[in-house]
């Protein structure tokens, strides 16, 4: 990926020979592209080349790389403790980040439980709502309901209620704990047959788990606040948790601060990362109301929630959260995302027009651009063409995104959708 005339750098070269690269076949995939620094919205390369990065790191780096607040915070913090741990100890990055979350989700979502990944923090949620039934002495309510299209994470227990046939997992069917799935309900035919699966199951289910608004690694997949609406309703019939993975959707991207917050549902537990911490720092939360809590609260210690990260509660990273926090008070996130939402609308628009392309589709600092079907090879071609326009988008299975940082200018946007249009325009011809 270098520049003609130019070397890979010394610790690439050596590095690929030891390192384990994420969702790659390494004997097949192209080498990945060396970053020496990054600022703002751009990543400047090993080779002097600067990219505009339109998809924030993940989705994490809401505010930018290398927000002077945030960066000033952490390293306050490294200077005075950058970390104690949690069992027995106390600091008050933690626990002001805690209240701070309880104070900013709605209703009574007030109890935070620390851990370093999403994936973790899904599987604590699940095993908050196993437990909250064997603590209440109801037996056999282990099963989570969860959907097709939904993607929780790459641990085992969050595999497990990943799409089992679309999802990355499929291989693994056979080991995984068998969990129930279903179509998400967006028709009255489709609540209808949940609401069956859910009537036929409830004696063995613990909880519904759902990604609010948007099913994000799942292909990018965008549901009303109606559907929400119905699980909740349907979970507090059949007297079941709750549980909304906003890992993806918290912290703006989909155009509220929270997703739940402004689909008007409190869900039991919530569960929190991403851009949780600006992306600086691994970080993750999982949020339960004060009733799921109580069920864990006894003078029996076989009732206590034994689980306990080694990192959990990292004070630099609690400090890097608690600084983005007050980015989202201080700054005009929310009317920013408003406003990338608007130009995602506009920019992307000439797409519909691709023979190939399925859908178009704009939810806050969210743009898709879904294509009837991505071959490996077109994959590659994609990936490069993007290289050569100056931007870092990185496509997945049939899906070209974008999911910039909330400060992001009008021009880097500009050239973002830009060159999604003209790479989709050429490549589709030429496939």
């Amino acid at each position: 990926m270098s520049a003609p005339g130019s070397s890979e750098p010394g610790w690439l070269k050596n590095g690929l020979d030891h390192v384990w690269l994420p969702y790659a076949q390494m004997k097949t995939a192209a080498p990945p592209v060396p970053v020496a620094s990054s600022q703002g919205v751009r990543l400047t390369l090993s080779d002097g080349r600067v990219l505009i990065d339109g998809v924030a790191s993940w989705w994490t780096a809401c505010h930018g790389y290398n927000h002077p607040h945030i960066a000033e915070a952490v390293r306050a913090q490294l200077a005075r403790m950058p970390h104690v741990m949690m069992g027995g100890l106390a600091h008050e990055q933690a626990y002001r980040l805690a209240s701070r979350l309880a104070a900013l989700l709605p209703g009574d979502l007030e109890r935070v439980f620390f851990t370093e990944s999403g994936s973790v923090s899904v599987e604590v949620a699940m095993k908050m709502a196993v437990q909250f039934w064997m603590n209440r002495g109801v037996p056999g309510r282990t099963k989570i309901l969860s959907f097709r299209g939904g993607y929780h994470g790459d641990t085992f227990a969050t595999m497990a209620v990943c799409d089992p046939q679309e999802g990355m997992h499929a291989k693994f069917a056979g080991v995984l704990a068998p969990q129930i799935i279903a179509d998400l309900p967006r028709a009255d035919a489709e609540l209808t047959a949940l609401r069956a699966l859910v009537e036929a199951h409830a004696h063995e289910l613990a909880a519904i788990l759902v990604e609010p608004r948007v099913q994000g690694a799942g292909g990018m997949v965008f549901h009303g606040d109606d559907v929400l609406r119905h699980l909740r309703q349907l979970a507090d019939d059949y007297g079941l948790l709750l549980i909304f993975d906003e890992i993806f959707t918290g912290f703006g991207r989909t155009g509220a601060l929270f997703a739940c917050t402004d689909a008007g549902v409190t869900p039991d537990i919530v569960t929190l990362s991403k851009a949780l911490t600006g992306g600086t720092s691994p970080l993750a939360a999982t949020v339960a109301r004060r009733h799921v809590f109580e069920a864990f609260w006894s003078d029996d210690p076989d009732r206590a929630l034994m689980h306990g990260p080694t990192f959990m509660g990292h004070a630099l990273a609690c400090a890097a959260a608690n600084a983005s926090l007050d980015l989202f008070e201080t700054e005009p996130r929310m009317a920013q995302v408003a406003r990338i939402a608007a130009r995602l609308e506009e920019g992307l628009a000439p797409c519909r027009a691709l023979a190939g392309v399925r859908d178009v589709r704009v939810m806050g600092a969210i743009g898709v651009v879904e294509l009837e079907a991505l071959p490996q090879g077109l994959q590659k071609t994609l990936q490069a063409a993007f290289l050569e326009k100056g931007v870092w988008i990185r496509p997945f299975r049939n899906i070209v995104y974008l999911t910039p940082a909330f400060v992001i200018g009008d021009g880097e946007l500009d050239q973002l959708t830009g060159a999604v249009v003209d790479v989709l325009d050429k490549a589709l011809r030429g496939a």
